[in-house]
């Protein structure tokens, strides 16, 4: 198998992603915008949101977000800007720097990538309109408070037609009913990652998988996610709770409980290198996200191949599954070159492209788990790793918290991070 060519990422936008779930979130920036009534509100038909109430968009309440006055959608049929920079706003490395001088040479333009850190950072420097940032990648849970703040632009759709390429469920998703306000960018599963030269046993053929977090043969040979919604939902689902946000006492309490007990026979290493640490053997085991899995393959030492790789997630697609976004900022000088930029970016051969630089998943129909085994992006023993339009349908989805269930979660995440 040829493998697809990558720098050294160290610094990649999964491995950022954590100071973005750890940080306070960031709703004080938007206070003046709007009102979080922290319940969600809406009915499962589809609620549409006011300009003043901030809802939390869930499979059970998707929202269709308000048009605000004076930010109508751009008018159909003009002409990309000319002689101009696009100016976009990403997580560093999490877009192929190939890729975007192909679209530089199709437009004739420049395109000028600035980087944030942390979802924080982003909204910040946003709001304060200092740089004015025509496209952003960002995740669902911030749709909200970007519409109600007027910080994002409502989509032309007829310069986006390369829709027809992803999956369907993305031209009604229930964080943007109507995909008003954004397309999606990358999907990634939550799962077990391994070296099968290392463990000997098929963790995916036990009776519950995630059993083998707490199994004592594997003592400081494991890893999870330093990501406390990764960490707790999947102590939740190996408790049988499939509720990944939920906020009852009990059961998140027996979460902190199996943590602790995790922590005192098997000592897991929390980190997001586990795209290092596997291939470099400074651990055997660990939870892992599927794009993850697609980046250990450029961090094998010499003489290593990619068979000793294995990924596991629930055939049935019942675990964790999430995507990330692309937006039109409302602040940008070049909204049509930006929207052609969305539209480019949905090209399929564009797609996968930038696929083999970030190892994320363009959620292209395309991309059967037997398509991206043949084009070589992924060995035949990580097929597990392609998400499947299925999987948005049975998986689980990481929501934004209301402040009071985000407060304890963090404060078992803590807990378990100090050792139980």
């Amino acid at each position: 198998m040829t493998q697809p060519e990558h720098p050294d990422r160290s610094f990649s936008r999964r491995r950022l992603l954590q100071a973005s779930m750890l940080a306070v979130p960031a709703t004080g920036l938007l206070a003046a915008c709007a009102r979080d009534n922290g319940s969600g509100g809406g009915s499962s038909g589809g609620s549409s949101a006011s300009a003043t109430t901030l809802q939390i968009a869930s499979p059970s309440n998707p929202v269709t977000w308000p048009i605000n006055p004076g930010n109508e959608p751009i008018a159909a049929g003009q002409q990309p800007e000319s002689g101009a920079t696009l100016q976009v706003y990403n997580y560093p490395d999490y877009l192929d720097p190939e890729t975007i001088k192909l679209f530089e040479a199709k437009y004739n333009c420049k395109v000028a990538v600035s980087t944030f850190n942390d979802t924080n950072e982003a909204l910040a420097k946003i709001r304060a309109g200092g740089t004015p940032y025509d496209v952003s990648f960002l995740g669902y849970d911030l749709i909200g408070k970007l519409v109600l703040a007027n910080l994002i632009r409502p989509l032309q759709h007829s310069y986006i037609e390369n829709i027809s390429n992803v999956f369907a469920e993305f031209t009604n998703p229930w964080y943007d009913q109507k995909w008003q306000y954004s397309v999606p960018y990358v999907l990634y599963t939550t799962g077990i990652g391994w070296r099968a030269d290392r463990v000997t046993e098929d963790i995916g053929a036990r009776p519950n998988p995630y059993d083998v977090f707490w199994d004592p043969q594997y003592r400081e040979k494991m890893s999870i996610l330093d990501d406390y919604r990764e960490g707790i939902g999947m102590t939740l689902l190996r408790n049988g709770v499939t509720d990944v946000n939920t906020g009852d006492d009990a059961q998140l309490k027996a979460a902190s409980e199996a943590m602790t007990l995790m922590t005192k026979t098997t000592k897991p290493k929390v980190t997001i290198t586990d795209y290092t640490d596997l291939p470099e053997g400074r651990t055997s085991i660990a939870q892992a996200w599927s794009g993850d899995m697609v980046s250990a393959l450029n961090y094998m030492p010499k003489g290593m191949t990619s068979d000793v790789f294995r990924y596991w997630f629930p055939a049935d697609g019942k675990g964790m599954v999430n995507n990330d976004l692309m937006l039109v900022l409302k602040g940008g000088q070049n909204p049509v070159l930006a929207h052609l930029f969305l539209n480019f970016m949905l090209q399929p051969d564009i797609a996968v492209k930038n696929y083999k630089f970030t190892g994320y998943q363009p959620p292209q129909v395309s991309l059967t788990p037997e398509a991206v085994v043949a084009s070589g992006i992924v060995p035949p023993n990580l097929k597990s790793v392609v998400v499947q339009p299925s999987y948005f349908n049975s998986g689980y989805r990481l929501l934004e918290l209301p402040p009071d269930i985000e407060a304890k979660w963090q404060s078992i995440w803590q807990q378990f991070k100090a050792g139980g």
